[in-house]
Parts: structure tokens; C-alpha cells; sequence
């Protein structure tokens, strides 16, 4: 891990203060967009605007990389942030939002494609898996110290935007000024999503509904705290609540799958998610309620969307993994867009509590139909599942690729092993 970070740190260093921009912008429109007497639905629109964007980008990344090269891509798109950072506070309205989310989840998706690509070209057979490790402490911290600084301003006025901004621009230098080779980028073979359901009904249903819970995490959980007249540090340690449980509980829950039933601990995962949901609903709507939801919530979202991704590879050959990645991180979009209307729709009806309620629909949607579609096969043999891996619903297809690699070099030596010992 140490040799891992001595090599790639002015690249992770970047990565984080990527993540610390994202993360604030995410949070601070849910606030300004209540200052500024937007409704619920309009601020669920804007919040979907990013998936959206983050969707289309990470399929145009790939083509605009092969035709001018990293370099620009990474540069010019890292302007277009900086500068819809600057923007937002100027256009306060929910459609000139919308449009910038658009954008901005474009640029984002496509830095990150473009970022992770050098990561993954840094790394090797011997270390990629510590690389995908510190990638998701990296992308961690910088969110949860992004909260942390929404107290430094008025989130009425402007410097809390220039922040970010400022943040956005400083990440390029050590990324830029750090990084020698570039790194090739090869077109990924493709597996329709009739093929992916087919191999695995949950696995598919489950990744899109991940997508869906997800995005209204990231996207909306601001304009819940906003709307339960939250102050702005109890706003931003809610938020901060959610990846701080994925940070902590996503290596335990890795280390369980492992050594049981994957398929079973994917039914655990979920229920105590969806419980978690349902506590500020019938215990009370207080704040420590709210806290501990939260915590619960994002530390079993991240590791279940791992643990979903770890069960489709065991029951596809390694050749296929790259393919079937590829297919769930678009299902996975698909989920997100959806996401944050819908949470918006349920807050609309139901006030602001219904945040919670659209996340324990789904986790326990997701619950029922796992259970009925295990009477529906059985389980494959712990010994021959795949290991698990720290991947996220967050992550773009070349970090998944990443995560396919290691999954294969596994596969091969396990393989090799076995052909050794007969």
C-alpha cells in the first residue's frame, strides 16, 4: 500500500480534491436551491441533471480520449467545471441549473475516465488491487471533508462556489505535472443487457436499484436536510454520515463475503439498510435518528453494490467480466437518473420525510425479490466465487475495468494452482 501511494500520491491527491469540489457543489445546491424558494421537484429535476450528464459523459470520454488525447480532454473539461462552479450562484434559477448539472456531471465523468485511466496505467498485476483500495479512500475523504467545509461561508453568497472552483482548478497541477506516459484506451467488448438479465436477474435488478438509492443519497439528502430545517453543520455531518459508514463498514462486509454465502449476505445487507431507512420513520424524526440512518444506510449501500457486482462474476467466465462491467455501469446510470425525481416526487407527497421513505421502498423491494429468486437457484460454492473488491456505485467504467483485472488475475492463478496440484 505504502509503495502504491509513494507513486501515484500527487495523482490521489488530485483525485481527492476533485472529489472535495464535487462533493461540496453537490451539497451546497441543496441549500441555496431552498434559499432561493426552489420547489422540491425542481431542485429532484437539477439533481438529476448530474446523472444524467455523468451517464452520457462516461460513454463520450472514451472517443473524445482516442481523438485528441488525456491531456486535453482532462484540461479542457476541468475549465468547464471550474467555471459552472462560478456559474450557479450567477443563474439561480432551476433550469439554468439543470443545464450546468448536465454539464458538469459530463466534465466530472469524464475527468474521472480520464484520471483513473492514468491510475490504472501506474498500477500493476502486483499492486492494482491496494491502487483500487486507496482509490476509495481517496474518493471517501475528499466527500466527507467537503461537508466539513460548507460552515467556512454563507451559503447565500458566492465564496462557498469560488471554493470549489479554486479546489477543481489546484487538483490538475499535481495530476498534470506528475503524470509521464499516456496510457492507452481500448474499446471494452460489449454484452447486451437481455444477456446480462439473463445470467443474473438480481444482479441486474440489483444494480439499478442501487443506481436509484444512490443518487437520491448523493443528490438529495441536502435538500432533506434542508427542508427538515436542519442548521448548516448538522447538514453537513448528515451528509458526511453516509460515507463515513461506507469508509468504515466496507471493509468488514468485504472481509464476510469472502468466507459465506454472498448471495445471503447480499439479503443482510439489504434489510439492515432498509431498516435503517425506516428509523427516522417510526422511531421519531430527530436528529441522532437521522445520524444513524444515514450511517447505516451508506456504509451497507456501497459494499452492497460490490457485493452485487462480485455475485454476476460468479457466475460468468473471466473473459465476460469486462463485458458485463461495462453493462451494469450503465444500468446503474439508468437507476441514478431516476433517482433523485422520484425521491423528489415521494418528498413532494409526503414531506420530507418520504427522503427516507423512497430508500426503504427500494431496499426492501430489493429484499423481496432477492429472496424469491433464491428459491428460483442455488448458490454457487464459496469456493468458487470470486473475491470480493472495494468498487462503488460512483466509480466510471475504467475503475471497473481496474477492479475485472484483479478479478481475472485471481481467476488465472487459482486456475494455475489447481492444474499444478492435479
Amino acid at each position: 500500500m505504502l509503495q502504491v501511494l509513494s507513486s501515484s500520491w500527487a495523482l490521489l491527491l488530485g483525485i481527492m480534491l476533485l472529489m472535495v469540489g464535487n462533493g461540496v457543489q453537490g451539497t451546497l445546491l441543496g441549500i441555496r436551491g431552498g434559499i432561493e424558494g426552489f420547489s422540491t421537484f425542481e431542485m429532484s429535476v437539477v439533481m438529476s441533471g448530474y446523472f444524467a450528464g455523468f451517464l452520457f459523459g462516461s460513454r463520450m470520454a472514451p472517443i473524445m480520449i482516442r481523438r485528441v488525447g488525456h491531456v486535453r480532454v482532462f484540461a479542457a473539461l476541468g475549465s468547464f467545471i471550474s467555471a459552472v462552479l462560478i456559474l450557479y450562484p450567477a443563474l439561480a434559477d432551476p433550469w439554468a441549473w439543470t443545464v450546468l448539472r448536465v454539464l458538469i456531471g459530463f466534465c466530472f465523468s469524464g475527468v474521472y475516465v480520464t484520471a483513473e485511466s492514468w491510475l490504472n496505467n501506474s498500477s500493476d498485476n502486483e499492486n492494482r488491487g491496494k491502487a483500487l483500495s486507496l482509490y476509495l479512500i481517496v474518493q471517501m475523504v475528499g466527500i466527507i471533508a467537503a461537508q466539513a467545509l460548507l460552515v467556512l461561508g454563507d451559503p447565500g453568497g458566492f465564496i462557498l462556489f469560488i471554493l470549489p472552483s479554486v479546489l477543481v482548478s489546484i487538483a490538475f497541477a499535481p495530476i498534470l505535472l506528475s503524470i509521464s506516459p499516456t496510457p492507452a484506451f481500448e474499446n471494452t467488448k460489449g454484452m447486451s443487457l437481455r444477456e446480462l438479465f439473463t445470467i443474473s436477474p438480481l444482479g441486474f435488478v440489483g444494480i439499478m436499484v442501487i443506481g436509484g438509492v444512490y443518487s437520491a443519497m448523493f443528490g438529495m439528502s441536502a435538500v432533506f436536510g434542508s427542508q427538515a430545517g436542519l442548521t448548516i453543520p448538522q447538514l453537513s455531518f448528515f451528509v458526511s454520515m453516509f460515507y463515513i459508514g461506507g469508509l468504515l463498514l466496507q471493509y468488514p462486509i468485504g472481509w464476510i463475503s469472502d468466507r459465506t454465502d454472498r448471495r445471503f449476505l447480499i439479503l443482510v445487507v439489504c434489510a439492515l439498510a432498509g431498516l435503517a431507512s425506516l428509523l427516522p420513520i417510526v422511531v421519531g424524526p430527530t436528529y441522532m435518528m437521522f445520524l444513524i440512518a444515514a450511517f447505516f444506510i451508506g456504509g451497507m449501500i456501497n459494499p452492497l453494490y460490490a457485493l452485487l457486482i462480485a455475485y454476476v462474476n460468479d457466475l460468468i467466465e473471466v473473459e465476460d467480466m469486462a463485458a458485463a462491467s461495462a453493462g451494469l455501469v450503465f444500468i446503474n446510470g439508468i437507476g441514478a437518473i431516476a433517482g433523485p425525481v422520484v425521491t423528489g416526487w415521494m418528498m413532494e407527497a409526503f414531506g420530507p420525510l418520504g427522503f427516507f421513505a423512497y430508500l426503504a421502498v427500494l431496499l426492501l423491494a430489493l429484499l423481496v425479490y432477492g429472496t424469491w429468486r433464491s428459491t428460483q437457484r442455488a448458490a454457487p460454492e464459496i469456493d468458487d466465487t470470486s473475491s470480493y473488491m472495494n468498487v462503488g456505485p460512483n466509480m466510471s467504467a475504467v475503475v471497473m475495468d481496474m477492479a475485472q483485472e484483479v478479478w481475472a488475475d485471481e481467476a488465472n492463478d487459482e486456475d494455475a494452482t489447481g492444474a499444478t496440484q492435479h
